[in-house]
């Protein structure tokens, strides 16, 4: 058919058109049909699909990451234990409150037998943590290098945990020319101890508080 016919149709009178007009409005009104249906039935449902397939891939992640956990459960309560047991075995090294003032003499006489002296020697206020309480010691003592490298070996070989940090050297005046050089040495010593049962449970209290 022509343009010119197509124009001259009566769409009132569609059952007396020519075959091929009444099959292509036919296929016309199916493709509307169609493209109604699936934009306005099948879309929702489409983009539910999409949906179900993509937390489909999640849960099929989830699945395998939690396999591969359990798995792996023996040998990471195995590990777990292990730290545990390091970690038990440290804060028997710690002293406990009542042997604080003996590790501090222990600390001082360290300086002492090899001939330093102390010009500071000041503890600080307790750091309190959930395990243990962290005690630090402010130091400044003069001796020749031999005598202060050999305080820093005895302070890592005392029988508790005492660290030197924040060291600063500097040199002092001679007596005489032949006098040895002497240096001055500050720093930070810390130690820690174990808490007592009712400070543990008063740090436990005051975790759980701020919850």
């Amino acid at each position: 058919m022509t343009l010119d016919e197509l124009r001259n149709l009566d769409p009132k009178d569609m059952p007396n058109w020519p075959l091929p007009a009444q099959l292509g409005a036919l296929a016309s009104l199916i493709g509307l049909i169609v493209f109604l249906g699936y934009y306005l039935v099948l879309g929702d449902q489409l983009d539910t699909l999409n949906s179900a397939q993509h937390q489909e891939e999640q849960l099929k992640q989830t699945y395998l990451d939690k396999k591969r956990q359990a798995i792996n459960l023996a040998a990471l309560e195995q590990q777990l234990a292990e730290i545990q047991r390091s970690f038990g075995a440290l804060l028997k090294q710690l002293p406990s409150k009542s042997e604080m003032e003996s590790l501090l003499t222990e600390i001082n006489q360290a300086g002492i037998g090899r001939g330093l002296q102390f010009e500071l020697f000041r503890p600080g206020g307790e750091i309190k943590s959930a395990e243990m309480a962290e005690l630090p010691i402010s130091i400044r003592l003069t001796g020749n290098y031999k005598e202060l490298a050999s305080f820093v070996s005895d302070v890592g070989q005392l029988s508790r945990i005492v660290t030197l940090s924040d060291i600063k050297l500097a040199p002092q005046d001679a007596k005489g020319p032949t006098s040895t050089p002497r240096l001055s040495m500050e720093a930070t010593a810390k130690t820690y101890r174990s808490l007592e049962p009712e400070e543990r449970l008063a740090a436990i209290n005051k975790k759980e508080a701020k919850k």
